[in-house]
């Protein structure tokens, strides 16, 4: 199997091609990345010498590269991981993630009909279905809830949904879409809430808390993701969406105090800072559907998986001084 992954020096792209290498040694990769600030060939340095998989560096907006990449490397599936994807970046700037989460997806969709692929996968997130009240623990959005994004970077992502489902119906295109609760893992770029309170708490920074740190959010283990993509993309049925939970509830605050007291640091570190505007009270997603037709379920507990990723990037130092730096970016 030929496939096309965008995004595939970011975090979950390079985790993904990590994850298809491993347990489908026999399929060729084309990873296409812009190499922005959140992309790294530092990540994939490990696997670029391999045959099986290539580099292309190009920005998925850029329809005359895009157009070039899959004409002349013919894939059988695409599947869109790039992304703008840091929600206090969208606030500031939203007219960049119109750009790369929308019309980069048309951009790919438009190849990806072009050329005959055989199925394009699109990676969204949770976050367009908005959020849910703290106080009543038994509502998760299934795939029929309503969209109702709250942000900028939200938006974008059920605007890129909503045109991968119209191409899909009026081409008869074979498009699949998966979204995700918030991930974490190795090689996650510090911007995000779990790298970044690991990082300052290893410097004896202060770790800055969104309003009272009660936001909830419902954590998925990137590997288990990544497994969950890869049943998708093989054997979902064509024009559904797939939600992709890792059933572990946590406050901000509860992550943030894990994070300490794995590294041994007092909770006066802890600083709570004015709200995010706009800022989901809780996102839990059921995954119900993924797991009764394809049979997937989480491997990894939060318990264990957060300990591991504390102690990955206690000891991949470089590997993130590398990424706040920018080297090897370009």
């Amino acid at each position: 199997m030929k496939i096309l992954i965008t995004g595939g020096a970011g975090f979950i792209g390079s985790n993904f091609i990590y994850y298809l290498l491993k347990t489908h040694p026999s399929d060729e990769i084309i990873c296409v990345d812009a190499l922005t600030y959140a992309g790294n060939l530092h990540t994939l340095q490990p696997l670029l010498d391999k045959k099986s998989i290539c580099f292309y560096k190009a920005n998925i907006t850029d329809r005359e590269a895009i157009d070039r990449i899959v004409k002349n490397e013919r894939p059988h599936i695409i599947v869109n991981v790039a992304a703008e994807s840091h929600v206090d970046r969208s606030i500031e700037n939203p007219g960049i993630f119109l750009e790369t989460n929308v019309l980069g997806t048309q951009v790919l969709l438009d190849a990806a009909r072009k050329y005959d692929v055989e199925r394009y996968h699109q990676v969204s997130t949770d976050e367009v279905y908005g959020d849910l009240p703290l106080e009543k623990l038994a509502l998760a959005f299934t795939e029929n809830a309503p969209l109702r994004p709250s942000s900028p970077y939200a938006a974008s992502k059920a605007s890129a949904d909503l045109l991968c489902l119209a191409y899909s119906r009026t081409y008869q295109m074979p498009i699949t879409i998966s979204r995700c609760s918030n991930n974490y893992g190795p090689y996650q770029f510090p911007e995000k809430l779990i790298p970044r309170m690991i990082i300052n708490a290893l410097h004896n920074k202060k770790l800055p808390v969104y309003g009272a740190g009660s936001n909830v959010r419902d954590w998925l283990y990137v590997e288990d993701h990544c497994a969950a993509i890869d049943l998708v993309m093989r054997k979902g049925t064509i024009g559904e969406i797939y939600n992709v939970g890792g059933h572990n509830e946590k406050t901000n605050l509860e992550v943030v105090s894990t994070i300490l007291k794995a590294l041994n640091k007092d909770e006066s570190l802890i600083e709570f800072v004015a709200d995010r505007p706009g800022h989901d009270l809780r996102y839990v997603i059921d995954s119900t559907k993924l797991e009764t037709e394809l049979g997937w379920t989480p491997k990894f507990s939060f318990a264990e998986r957060i300990q591991y990723t504390i102690q990955w990037y206690v000891e991949y130092e470089e590997w993130w001084r590398n990424m706040l730096n920018g080297s090897d970016a370009v």
